[in-house]
């Protein structure tokens, strides 16, 4: 299971917090768009009882007026379930939408017992991917009469369906989390439409951080799932987990695309990687097919997670967009 810090790796990548990480063991599925593993629907009833994945219950009298939410694919989940009044406070990384920024801040990796038990929720929602780093401050806040929720670690596309589902049932918004489900599986299906006649795979390379430290992810993470569902090939599925890859090896592998998601911070990425040293016979350098993403849509699981697909395959298969 990733640790808090590849938490960071995805949501915080301004603070360039870039080590090599490990994923679960299960192979992510190339298309999931069929795949309807996610709970069915069910109505919102009250008092609620509902156990996280720690095994902890949570006792919920009626639907939370007052949520805390820990990291960012929290918050947005919360905001696309229509809950914007009902969100009192937010990481210090919370970004999106725009008025999250006007929340009340709670901290990062290090958050603030005090400031959470001040704003008197009903409902703190933490995350499994901070398990180990926030256990005695989530004790901490159960021991005040705190609920603290933790919701379930999201690796996958289904997964991040589930844990939609997961919080949309915590916070009596049930209707409103299928629809989300069914708008992302809409939008996955569109994209996967336009790539599913390309003539031949392109490789690509995705970079999460710039020389000299190059890390990718290669099997098992959320980005190798995107490239399989576009029609893509992973320059390194072979390999497992978040890694670190040399320029030699780079070049050996010689991808068509090289996609970089550090761009927030390192203004200048793409003409980093067109210059790099030794690159000069790389397909991906040459054809000056190396492009920018926005790391949040790529890698924050959450409802948004469609749209950083669509960005994915826009990228890599430009010409199908273009009708």
């Amino acid at each position: 299971m990733k640790k808090f810090w590849q938490l960071a790796l995805t949501s915080l990548m301004a603070l360039s917090l870039l080590t090599a990480c490990g994923q679960n063991d299960a192979q992510p599925k190339e298309n999931t768009t069929d795949n309807t593993s996610v709970q069915e629907e069910k109505a919102a009833s009250y008092p609620m009882t509902l156990t996280d994945v720690t095994g902890n219950e949570v006792i919920l009298e009626e639907a939370p007026k007052a949520i805390v939410s820990m990291i960012p694919s929290n918050t947005e989940i919360l905001y696309a379930l229509g809950l914007s009044e009902e969100i009192v406070g937010v990481s210090d990384y919370d970004n999106y939408p725009e008025e999250a920024a006007s929340k009340e801040k709670i901290g990062g990796m290090e958050f603030n017992v005090e400031k959470i038990i001040s704003l008197n929720p009903d409902l703190v929602l933490a995350h499994e991917s901070a398990l180990g780093t926030w256990d005695a401050g989530l004790q901490q806040l159960r021991d005040a009469g705190v609920q603290v929720y933790t919701v379930t670690n999201a690796e996958t596309f289904d997964a991040t369906y589930e844990t939609i589902h997961e919080i949309g049932e915590a916070t009596g918004k049930t209707e409103e989390a299928t629809k989300i489900v069914e708008d992302m599986k809409a939008k996955i299906k569109e994209v996967q439409d336009k790539v599913a006649d390309v003539d031949t795979k392109k490789k690509v390379l995705v970079e999460v951080s710039p020389e000299p430290e190059i890390y990718t992810p290669a099997g098992n993470t959320i980005m190798n799932e995107m490239l399989g569902m576009i029609n893509a090939e992973n320059l390194v599925a072979d390999l497992d987990g978040w890694i670190k890859i040399d320029p030699e090896e780079i070049v050996k592998r010689n991808p068509d695309v090289i996609l970089t998601t550090y761009g927030n911070y390192t203004p200048d990425a793409v003409n980093l990687v067109l210059n790099r040293n030794g690159f000069s016979d790389v397909t991906a350098v040459k054809n000056k097919a190396v492009y920018d993403m926005d790391a949040d849509l790529t890698g924050r699981m959450g409802p948004r997670l469609a749209e950083g697909l669509e960005l994915v395959a826009k990228n890599v298969y430009p010409e199908a967009f273009n009708e």
